[in-house]
């Protein structure tokens, strides 16, 4: 990084003299996103078993198809809670809008494990569920991009990528929890015990990871730059107002340049654990090693990523993981549907590692598009609208696409469209390797 650049960025607040320490940061937001995708995830890991106790119907689509739409309209609540919890970040501190993020998540999701069912509470308790739902939509619309604007403020410049890249991999992490509480779920107890009462376990266990999430938050420090910022009285009374009129642009491109890392992460994790099982002709158990197998490899490649994207910037990174994704795409559905079990292993692991290649890259490029002053509301609304057309909506359009075409490959066509998206936005954004983060 230039020297000129590296003095302007000590000067605004970002330098290494008055960083906490990284170990802390990381630590703290990679806790913190763990539960928050932990609780979001378990849900869609569940979905076979809340299609049966939630959604009751004749018809085993429909019942899926309804547990998929109260899985997407969660993501229509992250837009109003990304701009909640922004405004929160951007005026009062990053500290404070994680801390209750994770908290509201928690609560959803135990009230979901000690919800009574269908055959007890009628449509009411699927009435409750879809609104406990919702809850953790509205929580998660303000973790992911808070997360990152606290460890980027924080993080040495020439690390700042494969800092961010850790936190991303918080949210692989929670997922693979959740992948293996389900896996462990059906692996110990049978079909009957699960419906009966043990489904609840995954949702229960929240309380004891999501505390240990919020005693980490409540002892972390501000970032540099936001202390900066407030001291200055230079935090906007309206961040949501000043991101659109200042910084509309770079919440476009943010939005299209998400797109495999949200459409294609959910197509590749969340939606394949069930595609393994309805169209690959796959045990529950087979679905679920594959899925945690899926996400440790994205795990260890995400660091990876950062690493690269720190030593050869951004644009190579984003560019090389969106492109093999949108070749290998259909290949890797086909042998995910109805081959061998190894090959389906396979199909899904190449699938989710070029989404990771691209999550690697993408959230440090969102902060560096955007000012502190809004850049806790620039990552969530970007991020959040991007989930909400693409990400939330993916298992519930990969299931209509095959109950309309009666083609099983038709899921592949949506994980392609994403890596597209992204694939032709990486040719609309400059490279921001090596720069300051933007004070004004």
């Amino acid at each position: 990084m230039p020297e000129a650049a590296h003095r302007s960025e000590t000067a605004a607040g970002t330098g290494p003299a008055k960083a906490q320490s990284p170990v802390k940061v990381v630590r703290a937001a990679v806790v913190g996103t763990v539960v928050e995708y932990y609780d979001f995830g378990i849900y869609g890991y569940m979905a076979t078993v809340i299609a049966s106790l939630f959604f009751v119907s004749e018809n085993d689509t429909a019942a899926m198809l309804g547990t998929f739409a109260a899985f997407a309209v969660a993501f229509f609540l992250r837009i109003p809670g990304g701009i909640f919890f922004g405004h929160i970040g951007d005026r009062y501190g990053r500290k404070s809008a994680l801390s209750w993020t994770i908290l509201l998540m928690v609560i959803a999701t135990v009230v979901m494990g000690l919800l009574p069912t269908y055959v007890t509470l009628g449509v009411w308790a699927t009435a409750i569920l879809v609104l406990a739902r919702c809850v953790q939509g509205f929580a998660a619309g303000g973790e992911l991009g808070g997360a990152n604007a606290f460890v980027s403020e924080s993080a040495p410049p020439r690390w700042r990528a494969t800092q961010t890249s850790m936190v991303n991999s918080g949210t692989y992490l929670g997922s693979l929890v959740a992948s293996l509480v389900a896996l462990g779920l059906t692996s110990f107890f049978d079909e009957e015990t699960i419906l009966s009462w043990a489904w609840r376990i995954p949702f229960l266990l929240s309380v004891v990871i999501g505390v240990v999430g919020i005693w980490i938050r409540n002892h972390m420090e501000d970032t540099p730059q936001f202390e900066k910022l407030s001291e200055k009285g230079e935090t906007k009374k309206l961040p949501i107002m000043e991101l659109l009129s200042t910084s509309g642009g770079a919440v476009v491109k943010i939005i299209f340049l998400g797109a495999l890392i949200t459409g294609g992460y959910y197509i590749a994790s969340v939606y394949a654990a069930t595609y393994l099982q309805t169209s690959g002709g796959h045990s529950s158990t087979l679905a679920f090693l594959s899925t945690s197998l899926a996400l440790v490899l994205g795990v260890i490649t995400l660091p990876i990523a950062g690493y690269l994207a720190d030593r050869y910037g951004r644009k190579p990174v984003l560019f090389g993981g969106s492109a093999a994704a949108a070749i290998l795409g259909v290949p890797m559905f086909m042998l995910m549907s109805g081959s061998g079990a190894w090959q389906a292993v396979v199909g899904q692991s190449v699938l989710f590692i070029c989404v990771s290649v691209v999550n690697g890259a993408s959230y440090v490029t969102y902060v560096e598009m955007l000012k502190a002053s809004v850049r806790y509301s620039g990552l969530a609304l970007g991020n959040n609208t991007t989930n909400m057309l693409l990400g939330g909506t993916a298992p519930f359009v990969a299931t209509y696409l095959i109950d309309l075409t009666g083609n099983s490959l038709a899921p592949a066509g949506y994980f392609v469209f994403c890596a597209l998206l992204t694939l032709v936005t990486v040719f609309f954004i400059k490279e921001t390797k090596g720069i300051a983060l933007r004070v004004d």
